[in-house]
């Protein structure tokens, strides 16, 4: 490559250029803020008559480790 073609790195823009599309203003939207809280309390619901079992699982995986443990040393 020639000395001429170097890269030259990219400067911030002297000039503010216009948009075609109007500026959007914020505004809460409920509709998706009410199917978040919907998912939200079905996974709730779904998920807190599994805990029992969920964490009879983990304790069991926890005393499975720790005689698997006992039993190497």
């Amino acid at each position: 490559m020639s000395e001429s073609a170097e890269i030259e790195e990219p400067s911030a823009p002297r000039k503010v250029l216009r948009t075609v599309t109007p500026g959007s203003k914020t505004r809460p939207d409920m509709e998706m803020d009410s199917i978040g809280w919907a998912l939200f309390l079905g996974l709730v619901v779904l998920l807190v008559p599994l805990l029992p079992f969920i964490a009879i699982v983990w304790g069991l995986s926890k005393a499975l480790d720790f005689l698997a443990r006992q039993r190497g040393e």
